[in-house]
């Protein structure tokens, strides 16, 4: 609407102006035809001086006749009726300029001044291939021990999403999942309020839950594709829908986040349905206990523990909503099944996990670990536990390094010392920049077989390529290769091993 106006006014502006110039021309022109008639006149004129003056094109233009066959008082005349048909017209601009802006107003609500909106995206086109699998993991994923699983080429994550402030204290954030075609899903939607004393930051919302570094991380800043065994497993697609507060020292060498949240994954649903609430409480304390400021943080040390009290409903009873006491995850790559899948556990009354999280970043090197270990409670069955880490080494052939957002704890954007590009020049033919290169090696493992539940024990060993072209563009290259045991019997199979390459580009903005 703001734009409407000014673009608006800028036009009767500039209607003035021409107005004014118009007036401005013509009177310099009918001054120099005044002149040219007194020297006519003049006895003392020489023959030179008596060559007939011809009439500019803007006369013509002007008067629409030759000023010649006009005496003088005709062509002031006939200048005031110009100018007053433009006048006229001005008004009538004016006018319907009023009309418009009056009619808008039922349609564009002017704001107040203090909202904000930024657009945000993300495109991830992954190519996935399964050169080498045995039939336990065929097994694993199509049911058959004959049947190799598929490739597969197509969108990872398709989003798109506003996000912006309301009022001084206020922010939101709606972003939406369309990978899946047809089939939307949101991701983050929720309110928020800023500067709360003792508090500083609440959220009310669906929101990722405060446990797990690599599902904090955002997946436009990870090293590797797809996210460890257990930090999918223990916490599968990460959002839920919650209230949780974030906070952190005014120094950035400490911050929190902590909140209650429903255990249910609601994303393509949109609501929870059941007697049984099936909340858990979640937090995170963490600290960036080294950070090299002359650096500019090339050089920094983090650590944090995590966990959650959750109470699932392990009772089964029909109409009381789904026993979230399940936990599984495809081989770190995407498959169409988890291959290590607990299964809905039944009696589970509650569990409760904690996670361990350090890293260290020494320039162009990144060495990062994570562990968790998740105590099931069960009623009239034998008590569970489940556990599982990873460790990975990062390391720049570049130079570059990765940076640290000290408020939240978690990963930054990369930003290249030298961009990926190619340019024609005029003497010194093709030139071009490298961008960034990163190879890197992670380990895996998860036991997710204890008593009665036999949701699998894997290991998984990734070597990744990452290529920066910029700072919001790069591809990616895993190679994997893992081992599936002591699962329950699928065909009659319960363990395998497999080879899996996978391959993306992507984008955000």
């Amino acid at each position: 609407m703001r734009n409407i106006n000014r673009t608006s006014g800028q036009i009767l502006r500039r209607v003035q102006s021409c107005l004014f110039v118009i007036l401005f021309a013509s009177s310099l022109m009918l001054s120099s035809s005044v002149a040219i008639e007194d020297s006519r006149l003049d006895p003392l004129s020489s023959g030179e001086d008596e060559a007939v003056v011809q009439p500019s094109a803007f006369d013509s233009f002007l008067l629409d006749e030759p000023p010649k066959e006009l005496s003088l008082e005709e062509r002031f005349a006939k200048l005031e009726k110009n100018f007053t048909e433009l006048n006229e017209n001005y008004e009538e601009l004016e006018e319907n300029y009023s009309g418009v802006k009056e009619k808008l107003k039922s349609y564009v609500v002017m704001g107040h001044g203090e909202e904000s909106m930024k657009l945000s995206g993300r495109i991830h086109v992954d190519q996935w291939s399964f050169p080498g699998n045995s039939p336990g993991t065929n097994a694993f994923e199509t049911g058959d021990p004959n049947l190799t699983p598929q490739d597969r080429l197509g969108f990872r994550r398709v989003r798109f999403g506003v996000a912006g402030s309301l009022w001084k204290t206020m922010e939101y954030k709606i972003e939406m999942e369309f990978a899946a075609g047809n089939d939307s899903e949101f991701r983050d939607v929720y309110l928020g309020w800023n500067d709360i004393p003792m508090v500083q930051t609440l959220l009310v919302g669906n929101q990722k839950r405060p446990y797990g570094l690599d599902h904090l991380n955002s997946s436009r800043y990870n090293v590797f594709l797809e996210r460890p065994f257990v930090i999918e497993g223990f916490n599968q697609d990460a959002r839920r829908l919650g209230v949780c507060a974030y906070g952190y020292s005014d120094d950035l060498v400490w911050n929190w986040r902590y909140g209650v949240f429903n255990q249910r994954l609601i994303q393509d649903e949109g609501v929870y349905v059941g007697d049984h609430f099936q909340g858990e409480g979640a937090g995170r304390l963490a600290t960036t206990f080294w950070y090299d400021e002359p650096s500019d943080g090339r050089g920094y040390g983090h650590f944090a523990v995590a966990g959650t009290l959750a109470n699932p409903d392990g009772s089964g009873t029909p109409g009381r909503g789904p026993n979230e006491a399940q936990f599984r995850t495809r081989p770190e790559a995407r498959s169409t099944r988890r291959w290590l899948d607990t299964g809905q556990i039944a009696g589970a009354d509650n569990y409760q996990l904690i996670g361990l999280e350090n890293v260290w970043n020494f320039g162009p090197v990144q060495l990062v670990g994570e562990y968790q270990h998740n105590w099931v409670d069960r009623d009239g069955f034998e008590d569970v536990r489940f556990h599982g880490g990873y460790a990975y080494i990062a390391y720049f052939l570049t130079g570059d390094y990765m940076p640290w957002d000290r408020e939240s704890g978690t990963l930054d954007r990369i930003k290249p010392l030298e961009n990926f590009f190619l340019v024609d020049t005029c003497n010194d033919g093709v030139r071009g920049g490298w961008g960034a290169w990163q190879i890197a090696y992670r380990w895996s493992h998860a036991d997710f077989s204890d008593q009665d539940v036999l949701g699998g024990v894997g290991t998984s060993h990734t070597l990744g390529l990452n290529w920066y072209w910029n700072a919001y563009a790069r591809m990616q290259f895993n190679a994997i290769y893992g081992e599936i045991d002591d699962h329950f019997p699928i065909a009659g199979l319960t363990a395998g091993h497999y080879t899996i390459l996978g391959t993306r580009f992507m984008v955000d903005f």
